[in-house]
């Protein structure tokens, strides 16, 4: 039960993440590598977790399109209609940085509410996400056990 309560806090941690919430789930990922949880299981798991983030960031935009006149509604019609310009103008290609700190979570949003297909969607936002997860990550990853464990630290 211990294992599966590492991999579902991890798995909830990505997911967090990847949504509008302001939250890391890296921390959680070396403490995992550090305790000797398998690296690809729990790359496997934050990949799902931050992938999923990014839909539900999808359908929020979807969602909240009805309700971008009522007063209340937390981005003005000018910074909308600018983010839509933008959208338009660079397109299917800005989803290519929905991995990147600040502008990726808020380009998902947008995407959904421009209706973009969910499958087009997933294609040219979530393989980039994975990528970097599974390609750059790592690098952090024996960065931190280097300076946890010192100079004797075995790499991954």
């Amino acid at each position: 039960m211990g294992d599966l309560a590492a991999l579902g806090g991890l798995f909830m941690a990505a997911l967090l993440a990847a949504t509008l919430l302001p939250a890391q789930s890296e921390a959680v990922l070396v403490g995992l590598l550090l305790a000797g949880y398998a690296p690809w299981l729990l790359l496997g798991v934050a990949s799902v977790g931050n992938v999923l983030g990014s839909v539900v960031n999808w359908a929020l935009g979807r969602g909240i399109e009805h309700l971008r006149n009522r007063r209340w509604f937390p981005v003005s019609p000018a910074a909308l209609a600018r983010a839509e310009r933008w959208y338009r103008r660079y397109g299917r290609w800005s989803l290519l940085l929905s991995w990147m700190p600040i502008i990726g979570d808020p380009l998902t949003v947008v995407a959904g509410v421009l209706r973009e297909p969910l499958p087009v969607f997933c294609f040219w936002s979530v393989w980039p996400r994975s990528a970097v997860i599974w390609c750059l990550l790592p690098l952090r990853f024996g960065c931190a056990e280097r300076q946890v464990l010192g100079a004797g630290y075995k790499t991954l």
